[in-house]
């Protein structure tokens, strides 16, 4: 009898284990987005995360037209150039940098139609900065000690 009992165990132990199926999940890259915007014009540099360029693409770029190249349709090109660039790499989520001329209150009409063309491309934006410079003070004022007077 105890020798059946050491058979049936022995037959248990030569199955051969089931296969799991065991998916691999593709690294997601980050990366940031710089947009520089005036005016005049938008620019949109993507980075890695140790600041070499991956994709740099203006509004000079995507139009020949000198007045469309700040306009927030000419952005979403822009974004849509940048996203052909990113999803061969395979970058999943973003920083966003936004930059504006000096002194300027806000961005100009591009920035949002950036960002709002990546997020529906499938990036997820992890983080939104402002990296516009201020001034602190600036060259010494014209007119002298005492000021322009009348």
């Amino acid at each position: 009898m105890a020798e059946k009992i050491k058979e049936e165990k022995v037959e248990e132990t030569k199955e051969a284990p089931k296969e799991k199926k065991v998916e691999k999940k593709k690294k997601e890259y980050e990366a940031v987005v710089n947009i520089y915007t005036s005016f005049n014009n938008t620019i949109a540099h993507v980075t890695d995360m140790a600041g070499r360029t991956i994709a740099k693409v203006d509004g000079g770029m995507v139009t020949k037209h000198s007045r469309l190249k700040a306009n927030p349709t000419i952005a979403m090109f822009i974004a849509r150039r940048i996203g052909e660039s990113l999803q061969e790499i395979g970058v999943k989520n973003l920083y966003v940098r936004i930059r504006t001329k000096t002194g300027n209150p806000a961005p100009g009409p591009g920035t949002n139609a950036i960002m709002k063309s990546l997020s529906r491309a499938g990036f997820k934006i992890l983080n939104i900065l402002d990296v516009t410079r201020s001034p602190r003070g600036g060259p010494k004022v014209k007119g002298g000690r005492r000021g322009r007077r009348p």
